[in-house]
């Protein structure tokens, strides 16, 4: 097909789309004058933060049709399950979360429940679902968000399902709507999709290949957040360190930082994640040079062991790692490093888990998302002989913990009765009486003050600490 007949295709379907979206706009606020009330959403997030920064724009989509969040499912009009395919156990939530809706739906019948995100795009999730609960009305990926606003028109205006999939695509929508958590903190996506095709992760499958956004399309946002009084930025990719590598007039995550660097009312940067192939000298000159890039670097070890790695197509070796991590430490002098840690691959021996305890005790983690591998069919790893068994992994596992905790426990340990800048981000989970905000480093820190600090950053000097938090005084 011609590039040509293509834009008159999306020029058509764009149209058709402004049309549903102007129609339902205008039904919205006619049922809010005849029932004094806005139609409600309540979506529920599972996953990564890809996934709570793709439910920011589904947010910013119902907003701007109008519609208002609820954060109780029960009074909402309308529910999404934002799904992730990664951890079975996320699965797991979704499908008993779905049960206790289908509750609702019985009792509210005009309810309109809408499953979307990484489980959509894998068939027999979706044949699952459309087989074991058919009440659900629209099903939707991670490549058609931008269509939600048209499958809830045929919902409500035609009464039909909706499903909408497409597993790649080329196209970048931008400056879509957002309906951002935080108005000091932001993500920004910088790409999507994956090249690295890990032997245990789907993300090239249900996210598609790499795509890098336009540096300019990035800055843009980034200077309209700090126009809006946006403070910090976590740039998110599945692998940040390549961002432009397939863009036209290259431009490299170290060039990108350095041109976020300079906008001003931004005072932090962070970005996730790191793949420790891509992690050049340049990137770690420009975390050093860059006053607003924080300095912690989440770098995903995933294992310690060469053997492990190469089955998991990783690309780099224990010394290879090792030597970065070296280099992050000389060059950045007190940087903080987090990571992730699989624990179980298929054929990991106890000496392959004696060198990922190895690593574990040479880096001297400031903090690690620990995950016991869970089979993922459709990758090369659910087909590799030698599954560990579930006793096994647990029982590596908790050996893990108990290496990993002390040390995670003795770093925050060092920074008893010094002063760190923390952005205060919330009243804390635990007490009314503190707030609840990170250091630069990511560290999470609790303290009294007023609620009136929160999107501030102030001075905490740290008084105690604890293996997952910090606490301390404002100074």
């Amino acid at each position: 097909m011609s590039k040509k007949v293509n834009e008159t295709i999306n020029t058509e379907n764009t149209k058709l789309a402004s049309d549903k979206i102007i129609e339902l706009r205008n039904s919205n606020e006619q049922y809010f004058i005849m029932n004094g009330r806005r139609k409600s959403y309540h979506i529920l997030t599972y996953g990564c933060q890809m996934n709570e920064h793709d439910s920011e724009k589904i947010g910013g989509m119902l907003t701007s049709i109008g519609y208002e969040e609820t954060d109780d499912d029960k009074n909402a009009d309308l529910v999404i399950f934002n799904t992730c395919l990664i951890r079975e156990n996320a699965e797991l939530k979704v499908f008993g979360k779905l049960g206790e809706v289908k509750g609702l739906k019985r009792n509210k019948p005009d309810l309109i429940v809408a499953v979307c995100g990484c489980m959509m795009q894998k068939e027999e999730m979706r044949q699952k679902l459309l087989k074991s609960f058919s009440f659900v009305d629209i099903i939707f990926g991670t490549n058609t968000i931008q269509e939600l606003p048209g499958l809830i028109f045929d919902v409500e205006v035609n009464k039909k399902k909706s499903v909408d999939i497409i597993d790649d695509t080329e196209l970048i929508y931008e400056n879509m709507p957002k309906m951002r958590k935080f108005k000091y903190k932001a993500l920004v996506n910088i790409t999507y999709g994956c090249n690295n095709f890990c032997t245990y992760c789907v993300v090239p499958y249900v996210r598609g290949r790499e795509k890098s956004r336009l540096p300019q399309e990035i800055v843009n946002e980034v200077r309209m957040l700090a126009e809006d009084g946006c403070k910090e930025i976590t740039l998110l990719g599945q692998n940040v360190n390549s961002y432009g590598s397939n863009l036209e007039n290259k431009c490299t995550f170290s060039e990108l930082l350095y041109e976020l660097n300079e906008i001003e009312g931004i005072e932090r940067i962070r970005f996730m994640t790191s793949h420790p192939k891509d992690l050049t000298d340049d990137l770690i000159k420009a975390i050093k040079e860059c006053d607003k890039v924080c300095n912690h670097v989440h770098l995903p070890v995933q294992a310690g062991s060469n053997e492990v790695l190469r089955r998991m197509n990783r690309k780099y070796t224990k010394e290879h790692y090792l030597n970065l991590v070296e280099k992050l430490k000389q060059e950045i002098p007190g940087v903080a490093i987090t990571t992730d840690i699989i624990v179980g691959f298929p054929g990991e021996t106890e000496e392959d888990f004696q060198e990922t305890i190895d690593v574990v005790k040479k880096v001297q983690y400031d903090s690690a998302f620990t995950f016991l591998y869970s089979v993922r069919e459709g990758t090369k790893a659910a087909e590799m002989e030698d599954q560990i068994p579930d006793e096994t992994k647990h029982e590596r596992f908790e050996r893990l913990l108990d290496v990993l905790y002390p040390i995670v426990l003795e770093r925050n340990s060092q920074c008893i009765d010094k002063v760190y800048p923390v952005l205060v981000e919330s009243v804390s989970k635990t007490s009314e009486n503190y707030l609840t905000g990170r250091t630069e480093h990511f560290r999470l820190v609790h303290f009294t003050g007023s609620e009136d600090l929160i999107g501030k950053i102030v001075n905490v000097k740290i008084t105690n600490v604890k293996t997952f938090h910090m606490e301390g005084k404002i100074q």
